[in-house]
């Protein structure tokens, strides 16, 4: 268990793409894993979520992308507090499995899908050529904002 029954606030970050609104979850600053590879499943206020990326902070604890459809079931915005629980899910995805799943939380996946297959290849091998985590989440944010606009 990383976090049982806590309250966090729920952060609004305007123009943060997946992670316009996020909790921070604490002590998790030293859980070690590469993005896409840190799965967690719990409950958000009750509401329960399955597979979902911890995004990395450099020299911090990772936060969590809370979507729409969370933050309407629970009826929460940012500024409130949530009451949250969280497990660690012991999972191998790939890298690209873990970046559309991402496109899924932001709700871009199937826009996506709809693109030709070399631009998808190209969209994501930019991701995976960066060199750091933290160049990777600004990466996908940039990609979902793209996303976003098509």
């Amino acid at each position: 268990m990383i976090i049982e029954n806590e309250l966090l606030e729920l952060q609004y970050i305007p123009g943060n793409g997946a992670w316009t609104y996020q909790l921070i979850i604490p002590n998790t600053k030293d859980i070690k894993g590469k993005w896409g590879d840190l799965k967690v499943s719990g409950t958000i206020d009750g509401y329960a979520i399955q597979h979902k990326n911890l995004g990395p902070v450099k020299n911090g604890d990772k936060k969590l992308a809370v979507n729409s459809e969370i933050r309407n079931a629970i009826q929460k915005t940012g500024g409130d507090k949530v009451l949250v629980t969280l497990f660690l899910e012991d999972t191998q995805k790939t890298n690209e499995q873990a970046i559309l799943d991402c496109f899924a939380e932001a709700n871009v996946l199937s826009v996506f899908q709809k693109q030709d297959k070399t631009y998808q290849k190209e969209l994501l091998q930019a991701i995976k050529d960066v060199a750091t985590e933290e160049q990777q989440v600004a990466k996908i944010v940039e990609v979902i904002t793209i996303l976003e606009g098509k």
